[in-house]
């Protein structure tokens, strides 16, 4: 495993907690390193550097030279810093059911996502304890794009992040030529106390606000996204063995004469799976899931692992991908490109002609792919065009569709929303939109890539007959190295509120669930996805269904995932784009050698950042759409569009227009032809005079009334012919 260093925040945490948990004793910091599993050079040094600061801030005390022990503050409390655009804070604290509020003018000097210390009053705000900032423990970050406002005297840095609640005051010798008005990434210097803004400098020049460029290399500086790898990475790559060597093919099982391809959309690069078929002497069929053999070349403790563990995962922005690994592994030889030999590592199944699972086996193999098909070419096949492996494309959709048929039965939950594309010129201008959807030839793949998956994952941490189940506890050491250690992608159930606020607001539109318990649940929101198809009310309820639904994770302790209806499944199908892949290679290579491999305590914290991560690259990923919808929207101010109502808030109502998916808002303050009133409960706004309504789900006609490439927003107004509607009575009454 890489000794890699760990996330500050999270070091911070541990040590403190551990000081915490050990209130009554002190320890000095290799006790605690033994404790907490740290064995390299460099995480020591770490520690103290931790244990140092802990006790500038206050939060321990260093009782004899060198040895410490938890301060005793009774009100104080860590947590992360979460701001309102009000300016108005919550700080989220582990382990604790409700956030504390913060006040305005009490938040000191904490920005968006810090690690802050807080002392809690005796007051409340509503439901909610009350609390003041009195330490920044760590922040999150330093680096923020904004626009550079420029005076004679000095400039300010207003940030594009709503969040961040505070503009940078930027001496005018440290804004590297910036012009008024245009994108740049500050640093964050200073924020003395009792200045009202903080210091910056300028550390880059974007361009003007608008242009594609500007804002692709904006939203990848906001979100920390890496243009390049660095010289010494490149380096480290270009120098690997990528040759094919006979003695390395002794050690593993060989697929080059079966019958293998690769399926993908038709712009990929990297193609990191193959499917290959063979018919077995005994009328059963060898399916192969093959996966590129990321591991052989990414060594743990390189300076290229370092770079994937940083990385975590590859981003895809509207007009590019930012690779986890560099190119020459993720688009050459990792890549499994056909007719050319290629290592993998593998899940092979025998299956009965009725899908029933056989046999199971997992290991090093080498492969040939004899083909590369895309999706659309297998669509074509599935659907009666004949070419080169036909048979073979259609005996796979059919035990997909029997996989796919049992996942149902076993509680599966089916989403299949649209996915939103551009066609972009050679400018990154969008010429058009258009839609990715998921049809039998994309369900094909997914359903055999998610039987391997929850196949290694029961593989790695299900017990044996005989065997407890050893799940990992924190506080018992021999833990650390349990035998089914995996890492599991968990998904838990929504809570029950949740899923009675989607019933409620379902029954509205006729659609009735059960909630009796998981199962029921389960079939009530696939049969609710099922009744929604191409009605009026299917991309709201759709994505009301979605934000039901807890985020899924990555973490060490299985909690099995809900929305697959698995319990157990991890990530094994794509190391060539996501880190946590990687480390199941790992982890299963050395359960095949009968090797117990890593601890607990860093693989829980790199499951924590891969989590991270993959928030940051889907916050990303949303942004450079949101750019491109509100770029795309530019030249129709005035156009009319059908669209459907997708949110009600206080402050006004979402539209997303049905032809583009576009969304953009409708102010309550320019509701016109009547006084209109907010029914927070029924996410509805009514007329006080004529009782109109306008609630969510609701189809609406709307005019583009501004489209605003600075704030990333689209300003809609409601057209005329839909002022004029009839009022429906019966909707009014609540019927």
């Amino acid at each position: 495993m890489s000794k890699n260093k760990k996330p500050k925040k999270f070091l911070f945490e541990e040590v403190l907690a551990f000081l915490q948990h050990n209130s009554e004793k002190s320890f000095n910091y290799k006790q605690i390193g033994a404790a907490m599993e740290i064995n390299s050079e460099s995480e020591s040094l770490q520690l103290i550097e931790t244990l140092h600061a802990l006790k500038q801030n206050g939060f321990v005390i260093e009782k004899e030279i060198g040895k410490f022990t938890n301060k005793q503050t009774k009100n104080y409390l860590t947590g992360t810093i979460d701001f309102t655009s009000q300016g108005t804070a919550f700080v989220v604290i582990n382990e604790q059911d409700n956030d504390v509020f913060i006040p305005y003018k009490k938040t000191k000097d904490a920005l968006q996502g810090d690690l802050v210390k807080i002392v809690i009053s005796n007051r409340k705000s509503g439901k909610r304890k009350e609390g003041e900032v009195v330490e920044v423990m760590q922040r999150l970050k330093t680096q923020f794009v904004g626009t550079l406002k420029l005076s004679q005297k000095f400039a300010f840095v207003i940030p594009d992040n709503t969040k961040i609640h505070v503009d940078f005051f930027v001496n005018l010798t440290k804004i590297k030529g910036a012009k008024d008005g245009q994108k740049v990434l500050v640093k964050f210097l200073e924020w003395k106390q009792g200045d009202q803004n903080p210091t910056g400098e300028v550390l880059e020049v974007f361009g003007y606000p608008g242009e594609h460029k500007t804002e692709m290399h904006a939203i990848m500086a906001e979100y920390g996204l890496p243009e390049k790898f660095s010289d010494e990475v490149e380096y480290y790559a270009r120098k690997l063995n990528l040759q094919i060597e006979p003695s390395e093919i002794k050690k593993r099982r060989d697929f080059r004469e079966i019958t293998t391809f690769t399926i993908d959309p038709y712009d990929a690069k990297d193609f990191d799976d193959a499917l290959s078929l063979l018919k077995l002497d005994n009328g059963n069929w060898e399916v192969g899931v093959h996966i590129a053999d990321v591991t052989h070349y990414l060594k743990p403790n390189t300076v290229l692992d370092k770079e994937a563990v940083n990385r975590a995962t590859s981003v895809y922005l509207v007009d590019r991908c930012i690779p986890m690994l560099p190119e020459v592994l993720s688009n050459f030889v990792c890549s499994l490109r056909p007719k050319e030999e290629k290592y993998t590592f593998s899940a092979v199944f025998e299956m009965t002609n009725e899908g029933k699972i056989m046999n199971e086996w997992f290991g090093k193999t080498i492969i040939n792919s004899n083909r590369r098909f895309t999706y659309e070419e297998v669509q074509e096949i599935i659907e009666g065009k004949e070419v080169d492996y036909r048979e073979e494309i259609m005996v796979l959709d059919r035990l997909a569709k029997i996989l796919r048929k049992e996942r149902t039965e076993k509680g599966s939950i089916f989403f299949d929303k649209a996915e939103v594309k551009f066609k972009l010129d050679e400018e990154g201008k969008p010429l058009g939109v258009f839609f990715k959807t998921q049809k039998d030839a994309h369900k094909l793949i997914e359903d055999f890539m998610l039987l391997a998956n929850r196949k290694v994952a029961e593989y790695l941490g299900k017990p044996k007959d005989g065997e407890n189940n050893n799940k990992p506890s924190q506080n018992n050491k021999k833990d650390n190295n349990p035998k089914n250690l995996c890492i599991y992608r968990i998904h838990d159930a929504p809570n029950d509120d949740k899923l009675m606020q989607l019933s409620s607001f379902v029954s509205k539109f006729g659609y009735k669930m059960n909630l009796a318990n998981k199962q029921k649940s389960v079939d009530s929101i696939n049969q609710l996805l099922k009744d929604v198809k191409n009605k009026k009310e299917q991309s709201i309820i759709e994505l009301l269904a979605v934000r039901s639904m807890p985020k899924a994770i990555y973490t060490t302790d299985n909690a099995g995932h809900y929305g697959l209806g698995f319990e157990y499944y991890t990530h094994f199908t794509s190391p060539i784009r996501r880190y946590p892949d990687v480390l199941v290679h790992r982890l299963l290579e050395a359960r095949l050698h009968g090797e117990n491999y890593s601890n607990l305590k860093e693989l829980e914290n790199l499951c924590k950042h891969s989590s991270e991560m993959e928030r940051m690259a889907a916050d990303a990923e949303r942004a450079s759409i949101k750019f491109k919808q509100v770029e795309f929207m530019q030249d129709k101010i005035g156009q009319e569009f059908a669209g459907v109502i997708s949110g009600v808030t206080e402050w006004g109502i979402y539209v997303e227009i049905i032809e583009n998916k576009c969304e953009g808002m409708i102010r309550s303050r320019d509701l016109k032809g009547d006084q209109f009133h907010f029914d927070e409960e029924n996410f509805r706004y009514v007329g006080r005079n004529t009782g109109k309504i306008y609630a969510l789900g609701d189809t609406v006609n709307v005019l583009v009334k501004g489209a605003d490439l600075l704030k990333k927003t689209l300003d809609y107004e409601f057209a005329e012919e839909e002022k004029k509607k009839p009022v429906d009575h019966k909707r009014r009454r609540g019927r």
